[in-house]
């Protein structure tokens, strides 16, 4: 809960408390007038400096109603009263229910900050919206219509005054339909993502690049099936933050939402039915490849300075990793094994969608969640069909070639699918929901964190690789597969 909202709970508490306890007395009036004075200051507060959310609309009931009590207290003829009525506590009961049922919600989806970025970089960002004229958009029905793409970038930036930019779009309409799309994909209504709109970044948007004697290594992030590039933010942030470019890529028709600078919105239409998953799977992971592709040459022209921007000349683009989650992951390891400007990268617990990809001569690192040793049971699990298993045992060959060439695939154990994403962040209840597993969020994010930062440092900086060269202490729930 934010200061504020801590703040206007406990002084209901009190007020409970002394309407539980207290006589009407001239003394105790006077304790009223303070109390409802504290009551509505904090309520003002919190609304004009923290602003309105649903999960306090208990919480404000509770306000108003001892508001109300207060004033009728102090305008009604002064006398003592010996027994408390039996309504009194009735209603006491009811307020305090009403207090818990407030305070649950708001502590179980929370307002939150991204994790603050533990690099000496400060972070700047910008958006691009960019159309590829060269390729016709195949998921949907307009026959002229080209690939067009959102793409976030994160860099080391200038010191920056003011407050960093908040993570969702701040135009009331386009937040408002953008969350709308994201609720859909949760089967939410739109309102109880509401609250989204107060979270903050640690990015500087349109921040002035920070000078270097070098240009910046390059690094594309690709989300999940269905989810965003927010859900990367803080990847991002911290690989920024450590002397990296970041450009997260949003996937249109297959994010829960994209916001295009025009205010369009675009939600999940992508189809990948049960039938001929496979064959769907590979002609989408086609599609996200080229998308790479095509950034990839957005951000040579950026750099070439045949487009206007401040990044000229700043990309190294002879050191460019790539890294994914999920679907994301797999068109990760798709696009460093087909391209030549992608010198290593990263797929966190994505399942293969090419599995003729079997020689990958680059650094590569599999990031694994508890599924990861499912997986490896599965083989012996004649109840799956035999195409499932072969898959698995293609997909198992594929690592174990990549482990075998200096690679590494590491088991993070207490993790599941969306440990790799922002959303364990989110809230708690993710976890009961069998979308994250028993590591704490934070810790989650931060162990992460630290082995994408040290896998990039020694391919693409010509760092020593400290945590991936095997078992450290401090992370024991890092596991090194061996297959």
């Amino acid at each position: 809960m934010r200061m504020f909202e801590i703040a206007l709970a406990a002084i209901d508490l009190l007020v409970l408390l002394y309407f539980m306890f207290g006589k009407t007395t001239f003394e105790k009036k006077a304790r009223s007038m303070l109390l409802g004075a504290g009551l509505s200051a904090f309520l003002v507060l919190q609304l004009f400096l923290e602003g309105y959310r649903w999960q306090l609309v208990p919480l404000y009931l509770v306000t108003l109603i001892l508001l109300a009590s207060i004033l009728f207290n102090l305008f009604r003829p002064v006398r003592v009263v010996k027994k408390p009525h039996f309504l009194k506590y009735i209603s006491i009961l009811v307020l305090s229910v009403l207090l818990i049922i407030s305070t649950i919600l708001a502590v179980s989806l929370p307002v939150f900050d991204l994790p603050k970025p533990d690099g000496a970089d400060t972070v700047g960002t910008v958006t691009f919206d960019w159309i590829d004229m060269n390729r016709e958009e195949t998921l949907t029905t307009d026959p002229g219509d080209k690939r067009e793409l959102v793409v976030q970038v994160w860099y080391p930036a200038k010191k920056t005054d003011g407050q960093p930019q908040l993570l969702f779009p701040q135009d009331p309409q386009i937040f408002h339909n953008y969350i709308s799309a994201f609720a859909e994909g949760f089967h939410l209504p739109a309102f109880a993502l509401d609250y989204w709109k107060y979270t903050r970044s640690h990015s500087f948007k349109n921040a002035a690049i920070l000078t270097s004697d070098k240009p910046y290594p390059l690094i594309i992030i690709n989300h999940g099936m269905g989810t965003s590039r927010i859900l990367h933010a803080s990847q991002a942030e911290n690989l920024a933050s450590h002397g990296y470019i970041v450009a997260a890529i949003d996937h249109t028709y297959s994010t829960a939402a994209t916001a295009f600078s025009d205010g369009r919105i675009t939600g999940f239409t992508t189809e990948l039915s049960a039938e001929d998953v496979y064959d769907k799977a590979r002609a989408i992971g086609e599609i996200w490849t080229q998308d790479v592709e095509f950034v990839l040459s957005q951000l040579e022209a950026l750099n070439a300075g045949r487009m206007e921007s401040d990044f000229k000349g700043k990309i190294d683009l002879d050191n460019v990793g790539i890294m994914g989650h999920s679907f994301g992951g797999a068109t990760a390891y798709n696009a460093a094994y087909l391209l030549d400007q992608i010198k290593a990268g990263i797929n966190m617990d994505g399942t293969l969608f090419e599995l003729d990809r079997d020689h990958m001569n680059k650094p590569f690192m599999f990031l694994q969640s508890d599924d990861s040793e499912k997986m490896i049971e599965a083989l012996d699990d004649h109840t799956i069909p035999e195409e499932i298993r072969g898959r698995i045992a293609k997909e198992m060959e594929i690592t174990r070639h990549v482990i075998e060439h200096g690679g590494k695939s590491i088991h993070i154990k207490g993790t599941a699918h969306y440990n790799f994403t922002d959303l364990q962040l989110y809230s708690p209840l993710i976890k009961y929901m069998g979308m994250t597993g028993s590591i704490e969020g934070h810790r989650g994010a931060f162990l992460v964190d630290q082995y994408i930062l040290d896998f990039f440092d020694k391919y693409l900086k010509g760092g020593a690789g400290e945590l991936i060269n095997g078992p450290d202490a401090n992370y024991p729930e890092a596991e090194f597969q061996k297959l």
